[in-house]
């Protein structure tokens, strides 16, 4: 006999602190959120890796929520209590960073994290990026702190399509969850 076990990813978010109120379980990608919940004040990660985004439609701030519980939305590093979408993410990961956009000036693969970018790149400025493989966190400043950037595969051929203002990236990691 051969056993086939299932388990559902999942992410649950509550419109109070502490995981009370109103909530709303998510178990695939949701660009649009509002209808389940008018607030969100905490958040818990039954399993998975998510990335949940204060706009509708993946814009806005962007906070990466690994399994765990999240009682308040600063343990999220929330700049408030507003969360309109969110998706799923898978753990593979591959990319090439470049210096300016369309892929232009000194460029460098990457498949591990990396805590301090301008040790390892000689640069702040990331302007375009070619994710090949995987989801990756870009930050603004180093050892992963600062305003975060959510990256699926595909081209950004300037920092803009990934939501910056500036091309100032300081660290990077995968997304990755151990289940």
């Amino acid at each position: 006999l051969y056993y086939l076990f299932f388990f559902i990813i999942s992410i649950v978010f509550y419109e109070d602190k502490n995981f009370q109120g109103r909530h709303f379980e998510c178990t695939s990608d949701c660009p649009e959120m509002h209808s389940h919940f008018s607030r969100c004040n905490s958040i818990r990660v039954d399993s998975g890796c998510w990335v949940a985004y204060e706009k509708p439609n993946y814009s806005g701030y962007q906070y990466m929520l690994h399994k765990g519980e999240y009682p308040e939305y600063n343990r999220w590093s929330g700049f408030n209590d507003c969360i309109r979408s969110c998706r799923m993410v898978p753990p593979v990961s591959l990319m090439k960073i470049f210096e300016r956009s369309d892929f232009g000036g000194q460029n460098m693969e990457l498949s591990e994290d990396c805590p301090n970018l301008h040790e390892r790149f000689h640069s702040r400025d990331i302007s375009s990026a070619n994710v090949m493989e995987g989801y990756w966190m870009l930050h603004e400043h180093p050892n992963y702190r600062g305003r975060q950037y959510f990256l699926r595969p595909g081209e950004y051929r300037r920092h803009s399509e990934w939501g910056s203002a500036s091309p100032t990236i300081g660290s990077l990691r995968r997304v990755t969850e151990a289940v």
